[in-house]
This record gives C-alpha cells, structure tokens and sequence, in this order.
C-alpha cells in the first residue's frame, strides 16, 4: 500500500476526529482541543491518504516542536482498523522525527498505554525507550502511561 502524507488542516478535522473517536472510545480528544491542535503555531500534525491520495484518509499524528527548542512531543498517532500493520504508524512516526530533527529538536518524548503492546513495540524498534511511568494517567479508564524518549538520531549520508 502506498500513501500520501500531507499536513493537515481544519478540513481534514471530521476525519480526524472519526478515527480518534473509534481509535481512543473512552478517552479521545475533544473536537475544539483537536481543532486547536491542527491550527496550532508549534504543531506539526499530517494525514495519510490511501491510493497514493486518491483515497480516503487512514491516518493521523501530531507532533509538538517549537522551532529552537532541543525537546519535542509525538502528541498523537492513530491508524484505521483496516489499515493496521502495514507500516502506515511506522511511516507516520518516521516523518514525524524527520519533522522534529529538521526543527532541532535533540530529544523526542511521547506517552503510551501501558496496555497498548503494539505501539510499544513499534516504538521500541524505533529507537525510543522507556524513561518512566505515569501511574493512572488515561482516563477514565485509570490505565498507566509509559513515557518514552528517543535520542534524535543524527541524519545520516552515504555515497551515491
């Protein structure tokens, strides 16, 4: 499968939040915090385009990154169903890091369900690791958060 990834903006919000309501049932963003979140100066937020952009949106993530500031926060990611486990959330996440490096951050931060496996899993094998526990945090449901880092990783170059 092959997507176009784009930023977002306000039009894209009634897919966005389509997929953030069915992503997260019980403690999914609000439409006015996800509104100001796509419009926001220090945000970095894309939509992934099935078909190579002919298709309907299949994902989203956020990205926290003032210009000059040496820290950034992968705010969220979220993949459709039909969509999963064919690289769309490792795609997301590579352009999202691409998008910190390029603003200077030297560290990215995130925080995920402890009983979220799979997303654990996914950024384990991109470099993150686990730095701490927020006891309680997504709510309602009273599960942890791990909160995560990952060194920004110089870019590397090869020959031609």
């Amino acid at each position: 499968m092959t997507w176009l990834l784009r930023r977002a903006d306000a039009d894209d919000l009634n897919a966005v939040m389509a997929i953030e309501t069915a992503t997260f049932p019980s403690d999914a963003w609000s439409r006015p915090l996800m509104r100001a979140e796509l419009a926001g100066e220090h945000g970095y937020y894309l939509v992934a385009l099935a078909d190579e952009g002919r298709g309907a949106i299949e994902g989203y993530a956020g990205l926290l990154a003032p210009r000059g500031s040496e820290q950034a926060d992968i705010q969220t990611i979220a993949v459709v169903e039909p969509a999963r486990g064919r690289g769309l959330g490792r795609t997301l996440m590579q352009a999202l890091l691409a998008e910190a490096r390029r603003r200077g951050a030297r560290e990215v931060f995130l925080e995920v369900r402890a009983d979220n496996v799979g997303a654990q899993h996914l950024y384990e094998t991109l470099g993150f690791e686990r730095i701490g526990v927020r006891p309680h945090y997504y709510q309602p449901d009273g599960v942890d958060a791990h909160v995560m880092r990952l060194a920004v990783p110089e870019p590397e170059t090869a020959p031609a």
